[in-house]
């Protein structure tokens, strides 16, 4: 099996949150899962929902601040294994060309 997810974890402050957001991506290097952070948040792999909310979880308490705002959109396929790069592959493979473009 293999479970996708989206993760957004970012203190409410004004300025540069930078900071504090390396210390969420940092807390997932304590747990089974692969990851790429992007500029909108961080796409995380595992084999199961179960240690997706674990990683979730330690990257949101990571995070110092009077409130942290987390966003956390989960895709756990039941059926297969498949990897966050085949699925952009896929829509790729549709495009007919890379799924990506500069201006």
């Amino acid at each position: 099996m293999t479970a996708i997810a989206l993760l957004s974890v970012a203190p409410v402050i004004e300025g540069s949150m930078s900071g504090e957001v390396a210390k969420a991506v940092a807390a997932l290097d304590e747990f089974d899962v692969s990851y790429e952070t992007n500029p909108m948040g961080t796409v995380i792999e595992a084999d199961d929902a179960q240690t997706l909310f674990a990683a979730a979880a330690a990257a949101h308490d990571a995070v110092d601040g009077d409130r942290v705002s987390t966003v956390l959109k989960i895709d756990d396929k039941r059926t297969e294994d498949t990897t966050a790069d085949r699925k952009v592959a896929a829509v790729e493979e549709h495009l007919g060309r890379e799924a990506k473009r500069e201006r």
